[in-house]
């Protein structure tokens, strides 16, 4: 593929490594970890992901990942992510091919288009896009575990309207006879001065709270598989950054046939780098 239908990683090298063999040793790393979560039993058509430097939360979201390979490999990952607000238009690149590490991951063009034809997107290019961490950073685990897959990845603001799109990819995926995993990339609660969020006040107290009070909130509401309820609860206590990719992360496996939902880990910036400010992660499965 020409690079100018190639969109260039532009976090490899900072918050993941550029290299293969550097990803891999860290991928080794995290199932190594993945071993003492309790993953649900049965079929997994989805999940939510975190999305900081892999430092932080990239063991979460390569688990969440992991654990949905099958003997039944899908033919397309649908990816929801970025940072959106209610009044924001939903953005996809419809078209190209997304650059890993690993290799290219091809967008299914296909699916993108019958997309286009049902809904309004701000189409970004391979060479036009809007530098997003929420999805480039779940690609290498993407193309490590399922080699063959083909990407539709786009952005979906914190809206009801979003979750028509979640429904329409698993009607289309039914018509079109595709296989589908899915995922909706978000952190919780930003909290502290750099965030401009410090309600609770500081130390342990306020760690506290957002640890089992605001984002234990949203994180029930998600294992609930309750969509509406996801956004309005992050719009009124800021406990979810991308919550319209969550929201119609669970929309989508609802209708792809998910029936329940578990929380298989969460852990805070704060775990690996004590400080006033930190940030919330979950790994979701359906």
């Amino acid at each position: 593929m020409s690079s100018t239908k190639l969109r260039r990683a532009v976090f490899a090298g900072s918050w993941y490594p550029s290299s293969a063999a550097e990803c891999q040793k860290e991928i080794e790393g995290f199932l190594a970890e993945g071993k003492k979560l309790d993953f649900p039993a049965g079929k997994r058509v989805g999940g939510i992901v975190p999305h900081a430097g892999w430092f932080f939360s990239g063991s979460i979201a390569c688990n969440v990942i992991s654990s949905l390979r099958s003997d039944d490999p899908p033919d397309v990952f649908v990816v929801f992510g970025m940072h959106l607000h209610p009044d924001s238009p939903c953005m996809m690149m419809a078209e190209g091919a997304w650059e890993t590490p690993f290799g290219e991951i091809r967008v299914d063009e296909q699916l993108a288009g019958e997309l286009t034809k049902q809904f309004s997107f701000t189409l970004e290019s391979p060479g036009n896009f809007t530098q997003d961490n929420t999805i480039e950073l779940q690609l290498p685990f993407i193309k490590y575990f399922f080699n063959e897959v083909k990407i539709v990845a786009m952005g979906v603001p914190p809206a009801k309207s979003s979750l028509e799109i979640g429904r329409a990819i698993a009607d289309i995926a039914n018509r079109m006879d595709l296989r589908i995993k899915v995922i909706g990339s978000t952190d919780l609660t930003h909290y502290g001065r750099n965030y401009g969020f410090v309600s609770e006040g500081t130390g342990a107290q306020a760690l506290d709270w957002v640890r089992n009070q605001n984002d234990r909130r949203i994180i029930d509401l998600m294992v609930d598989m309750d969509a509406e309820k996801v956004i309005s609860e992050a719009l009124a206590n800021h406990n979810a950054c991308c919550a319209g990719a969550a929201a119609t992360a669970i929309e989508t496996a609802k209708h792809l046939g998910a029936g329940r939902a578990a929380a298989i880990a969460y852990a805070t910036s704060y775990d690996k780098s004590p400080g006033d400010s930190f940030v919330g992660y979950v790994g979701i499965v359906f």
